[in-house]
């Protein structure tokens, strides 16, 4: 399991937040994602801890907490792109049926 912990100060290091979850039992990962173009923080993290009974505990007590001057969101990480397991592929998905009508065909609605 991963914590996703949004809000996160653009100022906080990993080692800010590996010493703010430390607290609740040991940090096996820490990621502080850049933007691509820019190379700046995007002001989320992943925690990965060892236990994950001390995740659950600090997913409980720190949401919503205030630190570093912001109101930090902790929860569990979904895996990326979201749940797809019960969405159909790109390739699985029905076509709309977009069948073209002119002014002439009946059944478009007008009237002659």
């Amino acid at each position: 399991m991963s914590i996703y912990v949004g809000n996160v100060p653009f100022t906080a290091e990993k080692e800010d937040i590996q010493e703010l979850f430390a607290y609740y039992g040991a940090v096996a990962r820490v990621s502080l994602p850049l933007d691509r173009e820019t190379g700046r923080k995007r002001g989320f993290a992943f925690v990965d801890m060892v236990n994950e009974v001390d995740e659950q505990s600090a997913i409980d007590d720190l949401q919503d907490v205030e630190w570093m001057g912001r109101a930090i969101r902790v929860r569990k990480a979904e895996p990326r792109g979201g749940s797809t397991s019960d969405r159909p592929g790109r390739s699985e998905r029905p076509t709309p049926n977009r069948e073209r009508r002119t002014p002439d065909d009946p059944g478009n609605g007008s009237q002659d």
